[in-house]
Order: C-alpha cells, then sequence, then structure tokens
C-alpha cells in the first residue's frame, strides 16, 4: 500500500467535501491526529476502516487506492523565491529601498502544479524535481503537500542545496529581476526519472536552459531533454516544454531538438524568437504579430506535435497542427490592480495545462490563461494569485480585453 498515494487521495476527497480533519475524524471515530498521520503519509487506516472511507467520501475503495491517475506531472527547476518588493529598480552602484521581503515557492515545478491545483483540486497531480536536504527543501515539499500534490517523486540530495532566487519586483510596475542559485536543479536529470512508474496525460517539462544535466548534449537527441521526452511519449504519454529567459544565444541548441519530441510548446515572445532570431517587436515596442506567427509555424515545421503557445503582455498567440492560428488579447486591467508579475508565465501555461487537459477548443484555453495570468497579477508571489477555474471564468468576463 503506498501510503503518500494514499494519504493525498484522502486529504484531497476531504477538502472537496468540505470537512475539517477534525469533523472526517468525527465519523470515522478516529482522532484527528490520525488523520493528520494519513494525510502526510506516516500511515494509512486499518483495513477496516476503508469501507467507511469509500461510504463518507461516495467513492469505491479501488479509487481510494488510485485516485484519479491520469492527471498531470510536472517535471524540472524547483526554487524557493526570496521576493523583494522594492521601490525601483537602481542604476549601477546605486540604492533602492526593499519595502518587504516574503518567501514563497518558485520554479516551473511548485509555481504550475500549484496553479493547477488552485484551479481544480480534483485533478491528480504528480512533481518530479530535486531538492537538497535543508530548511528550503523542506518548505517547498511541505508546500506542496498541502495542496494534495504527489512529492514521492522528487528526490531529496544530501550532498547539495535547494535552487533558490531572489526576486527583486518594482513595486510600481510589478516587474522583476531574478537573482539565482540553482542549486540541486543543476544535476537533476534523467536518472532521477523513473519512467516506467509515470501514469499521467500530459508530462509538462521546464524550464528549458536551467536543467544543466537535462540541457547536456546528447549524440543522438542532440540534448538530454529530448531524450527524456521521447521516453516519456513512447509511454502513450503528451509531452509539454516551457523554457527560460536569458541573455546568451544557446536557445537553438537547446530548445530545438526538444521540439522534435513535444506536443505541446509554450514560451513567451522573447523566448520563442530567440530561436529564430526574428524579433518578437517592431520598433515602436509594439508586439509583431507576423515574427510572432512565423516563429511558431517554424516551430511546428521543426516537429511540434499538437500546438505552440507564446504569451506576452498584450496578448496570447496559439498556432495548432491544423494550421489554425489565433490570437486573444489580455485583459485591460485598471491602474493599481498588478501587485507583482513573479510566476505570470507559469500561471498562463497552468491554465493551459489545465484546458488541454479538459479538451477545450483553442479560443477557450488562450481566454482562460489571460484570465488566470490577470488573476496571478493580483499578488506579490508566484502563486497566492491563482483562483478557482469558476473565479478565473469570472474575471475573463469582467474586464475587457486590448487592443492589438
Amino acid at each position: 500500500m503506498n501510503t503518500l498515494s494514499l494519504g493525498n487521495t484522502i486529504a484531497k476527497l476531504r477538502k472537496k467535501n468540505n470537512l475539517t480533519q477534525w469533523q472526517l475524524a468525527e465519523k470515522l471515530n478516529v482522532s484527528d491526529k490520525a488523520v493528520s498521520k494519513w494525510e502526510n503519509g506516516g500511515g494509512y487506516p486499518e483495513i477496516s476502516m476503508l469501507p467507511l472511507l469509500s461510504e463518507v467520501f461516495g467513492v469505491s475503495i479501488d479509487y481510494l487506492f488510485k485516485g484519479e491517475t491520469k492527471g498531470i506531472a510536472i517535471a524540472g527547476t524547483i526554487l524557493v523565491d526570496i521576493v523583494n518588493m522594492i521601490d525601483r529598480y537602481p542604476e549601477k552602484n546605486m540604492l533602492a529601498n526593499v519595502h518587504e521581503t516574503e518567501y514563497a515557492v518558485g520554479g516551473c515545478v511548485p509555481n504550475t502544479i500549484i496553479d493547477i491545483a488552485r484551479i481544480d483540486p480534483d485533478i491528480f497531480l504528480t512533481a518530479i524535481g530535486k531538492v537538497g536536504n535543508d530548511d528550503n527543501g523542506r518548505y517547498v515539499l511541505s508546500q506542496l503537500k498541502k495542496y494534495g500534490i504527489d512529492v514521492s517523486k522528487v528526490k531529496v540530495d544530501d550532498n547539495t542545496t535547494t535552487g533558490a532566487s531572489n526576486v527583486m519586483t518594482e513595486k510600481r510596475s510589478g516587474e522583476r529581476t531574478f537573482f539565482l542559485s540553482n542549486g540541486a536543479n543543476r544535476s537533476f536529470g534523467i536518472d532521477d526519472i523513473n519512467i516506467d512508474e509515470l501514469d499521467c496525460s500530459i508530462f509538462h517539462a521546464g524550464y528549458i536552459l536551467l536543467l544543466d544535466a537535462l540541457d547536456a548534449e546528447d549524440n543522438e537527441y542532440g540534448t538530454k531533454m529530448a531524450r527524456l521526452l521521447d521516453m516519456v511519449s513512447k509511454r502513450g504519454i503528451k509531452t509539454s516544454i516551457d523554457v527560460v529567459s536569458e541573455e546568451g544565444d544557446r536557445f537553438k541548441d537547446k530548445i530545438i531538438p526538444a521540439l522534435r519530441y513535444c506536443d505541446y510548446a509554450m514560451m513567451n515572445e522573447i523566448e520563442s524568437c530567440k530561436v529564430t532570431g526574428l524579433s518578437p517587436r517592431n520598433s515602436d515596442g509594439s508586439i509583431n504579430v507576423d515574427n510572432i506567427k512565423k516563429t511558431m509555424l517554424h516551430f511546428l515545421e521543426l516537429g511540434v506535435r499538437e500546438k505552440v503557445i507564446v504569451h506576452c503582455c498584450e496578448a496570447g498567440f496559439m498556432a495548432d497542427k491544423s494550421g489554425e492560428f489565433i490570437i486573444v488579447p489580455s485583459l485591460d486591467l485598471p491602474d493599481g490592480y498588478i501587485k507583482g508579475s513573479v510566476g505570470a508565465g507559469d500561471a498562463y501555461a497552468a491554465a493551459c495545462l489545465y484546458g488541454i487537459y479538459k479538451e477545450w477548443d483553442n479560443t477557450r484555453i488562450l481566454e482562460f490563461a489571460a484570465a488566470a495570468a490577470a488573476c496571478n497579477l493580483t499578488e506579490a508571489d508566484s502563486i497566492s494569485g491563482m483562483r478557482s477555474a469558476e473565479e478565473i471564468d469570472k474575471v475573463s468576463k469582467q474586464y475587457k480585453r486590448r487592443k492589438i
């Protein structure tokens, strides 16, 4: 019996039924400490308790053990974000004031997977990555567990530290700059993933350019990431990628090999156009839609099997294998609405993954993603602004859309 998997399922079903641990314990005639122990993977209910749990939650005993296994797995970077709210970003050798500092999870895995959990707590979610055996690692794992996310595939490495990012967020604009210590993410590789045990519908990996072991050269595939995606694809699992923004010319070498083995590619306008060398913006700063479209169609030519999604502050774009190309403008948000933009790209990706998982049409996916990103902007950290699917739909209808 997998105690962690069973505990996650009990926690999700309890929350879905709006029960506290104490209320569930009362229904089962056990202590709330026993319920807490189950949900934290420290033990499991006696066999005789399973029929009663099945009755309380209205699910089969088999569901208690397996849950909704065909969910979404998010693999890659795991960070702790140290978010500093500053009055302005200073010139070199000048001073800026830090008004407040908060700790939060960060990186592709925590940001994206917790966002999906907040959108819909009923989806089975698996985190895959590596942390150090330190306070930051324990903090990240505790935050993931709080949302009922399966963390059994996150490796804890005694020989390294958990990745950490100091985030400087400008209070007025919400724009941010990152100072990164990548830690355990550097060594996270194929050997850290038991691919034969993967049981999900979608495997999303990120960030390319920030995972040294997976960005490493592979004589056959180009990169180890491309090899990983092919191995996952051969299990009948849809694959998806995201990348990180950086200066330099590594985009073609590290991203193009992965495109051949993914079903969905998601990134922002700067990252995507770094691959083609086209400018994502015109001389006046406006978005260059023609170059975005050319870039996305090129990605499909390079091998992306289903959808290419590019997002920027003005709009979201999608090109798919059918030849459809659509643009959905972002929401026109009022002054003072934006509190921070840390994790906005991950929020957009999380909403797109959710829409793909739910098999929505392309326009519905991008409309939902724009509203989810808008929700993210209401808080300084990467996850606190995310809301339920129902609330996101309300936000989508609340504001007009920008003109492109």
